[in-house]
């Protein structure tokens, strides 16, 4: 089997239960996958090597995300992108929605800019998210400390996050919050989402 074949395998495998998910997107995301691997020789993007777990981890978690956004089009801040997780995968399944991958490390931002040439509704900023000008419906982060993320948001935040985090973020004061939802992949990782509710 390919590695595009079971690349496409485990995506659908794991992440069809979720949600449908069509050969064009897969596809899409699998084209993301072949470059990370390109750059991840000379540019440490990410350090999961085997397969299955850069598919549940990065590409599956990222699209849990962006399943549980509001089914309206809104604007998401992606804070320490990196990679470009989870902003890449959400806009690869929301393109009704506009992106913006903050990441302050440039060697980082020039592969996200790389990764998402000629798509209209993502930009990177090689900014740290505090510098990054705009007006966002939704913040989002998965690599990044919640206490740095919160600041920045004026309405929405979704976190991916461990149980201790997640409970620790539960009781941060200023935001109403959702009940956290385990990640369907036994990984004890779960999605908390929050409204900000007083600056």
């Amino acid at each position: 089997m390919s590695v595009e074949a079971e690349f496409s395998e485990l995506l659908n495998r794991h992440f069809s239960p979720v949600r449908p998910i069509s050969p064009l997107e897969v596809s899409t995301l699998y084209s993301h996958y072949e470059l990370l691997l390109r750059w991840n020789k000379v540019l440490n993007l990410t350090s999961i090597r085997r397969l299955e777990e850069v598919v549940v981890r990065h590409y599956c978690e990222s699209l849990f995300l962006a399943v549980h956004l509001p089914k309206e089009a809104v604007s998401v801040l992606d804070v320490g992108s990196g990679a470009g997780f989870p902003g890449i995968p959400m806009a690869i399944l929301r393109p009704d929605c506009r992106f913006t991958l903050a990441e302050s490390r440039q060697r980082k931002a020039v592969f996200l800019r790389e990764a998402t040439r000629g798509d209209p509704h993502v930009r990177v900023e090689a900014l740290r998210a505090q510098e990054v000008r705009g007006d966002f419906d939704w913040v989002v982060s998965r690599a990044v400390r919640w206490n740095h993320v919160l600041p920045l948001c004026h309405r929405w935040v979704g976190l991916l996050l461990g149980l201790e985090d997640a409970a620790e973020v539960s009781l941060a004061p200023g935001f109403q919050w959702l009940p956290a939802l385990p990640l369907p992949w036994a990984s004890g990782g779960v999605l908390v989402r929050g409204v900000r509710t007083s600056e």
